[in-house]
């Protein structure tokens, strides 16, 4: 499962370096042409925009697993351990059932919108809304690794530069 757990990782972070890298191209080639030859590239706010919000859909996994979103963690912190898990236990649920309602209303957008087709690029919208699907899904899974050091002990993964860092300074 570790092994799994390390290529998944691994995939989404070089999905999402590879989406940031291509969107900074992007934008700086239609900002240099912008100012150097007055012309700008049609379709580079739109797909950048489309790049942004997958970036958005498939980030949101790699930082729950972190504990990187927002979270109110005094009260937790405040009750006896039993029922700080049991808490932590009430929002694991219901964070994995936002998740599956993401997927579930992903699916319902790409089925709305698959022949409606972006201005620029004439692409379906379908394609754009399927960032939520696919995005619920990786959250789901992120947080399946993640969800029993969560509930026991509100726990979360570390990373190997973390690990260092951490080692380092002590």
């Amino acid at each position: 499962m570790k092994t799994f757990e390390r290529w998944f990782l691994a995939a989404n972070r070089w999905t999402l370096i590879l989406l940031l890298a291509a969107m900074a191209v992007i934008i700086f080639t239609n900002v240099a042409l912008r100012y150097l030859t007055n012309q700008s590239i049609e379709w580079a706010e739109e797909v950048s925009r489309h790049m942004m919000i997958w970036l958005t859909f498939l980030g949101a996994g790699p930082v729950l697993r972190y504990g990187g979103h927002i979270a109110v963690e005094n009260l937790q912190d405040a009750v006896p351990r039993r029922l700080g898990v049991a808490m932590r236990l009430l929002v694991a649920l219901l964070l994995f059932a936002f998740f599956l309602f993401m997927i579930w209303y992903g699916w319902l957008y790409i089925e709305r919108t698959r022949f409606q087709l972006t201005a620029a690029t004439q692409v379906s919208f379908a394609w754009i809304y399927s960032a939520m699907l696919v995005g619920g899904v990786l959250l789901c899974v992120h947080f399946l690794l993640i969800a029993r050091g969560y509930v026991a002990g509100r726990t979360f993964a570390t990373d190997a530069h973390f690990d260092a860092a951490a080692a380092a300074a002590l």
